[in-house]
């Protein structure tokens, strides 16, 4: 088995932490973790030295007394989806952008709605921080946590930034 898992509890529910070969693959809403399984097949449910810290941090950034995660962290997919997730951990703590600033920032202007559902594949939610996402109008729209999950985060940075 080359994947590891372990789950970490959240205010914003269960988290399904992965990692492969000391890299951190996924931060993934237990909600959606059958969406993910597939791609993580051959999972032990073990806590690692890399497990154990990202709960750390993760419990650090709910407790607003961290604004940015130092995790080893693995982008697996396209490039065009390697370049997306990895525009999301470019916005600042506490900052917001339009789908339509996502797509400008990697040069893709006409790419808003491919740059959105990449943004629903993120494997590294929280991490690489799609919830400061937003419609053309400052709307919430979809997240994978639900738009409940999506406005706790955010107010808890903006309370915090």
């Amino acid at each position: 088995m080359s994947y590891k898992r372990q789950v970490a509890q959240s205010p914003v529910g269960a988290l399904v932490l992965v990692e492969k070969d000391r890299s951190l693959e996924g931060v993934i809403f237990q909600s959606r973790w059958p969406k993910f399984s597939l791609r993580f097949q051959g999972y032990a449910d073990v806590e690692t030295p890399l497990l154990k810290e990202a709960k750390r941090q993760l419990a650090q950034y709910f407790r607003a007394e961290r604004r940015r995660f130092d995790l080893p962290i693995k982008l697996t997919g396209t490039a065009f989806q390697k370049k997306v997730w990895s525009a999301l951990g470019k916005i600042p703590f506490g900052r917001t952008r339009t789908y339509k600033e996502q797509a400008a920032s990697i040069r893709s202007p006409q790419a808003v709605r491919a740059v959105g559902r990449t943004h629903g594949l993120n494997p590294l939610c929280i991490v690489l921080p799609c919830h400061r996402v937003l419609g053309s109008d400052g709307a919430l729209t979809g997240y994978a946590g639900g738009l409940g999950a999506k406005k706790f985060l955010l107010e808890l940075e903006q309370a915090n930034s």
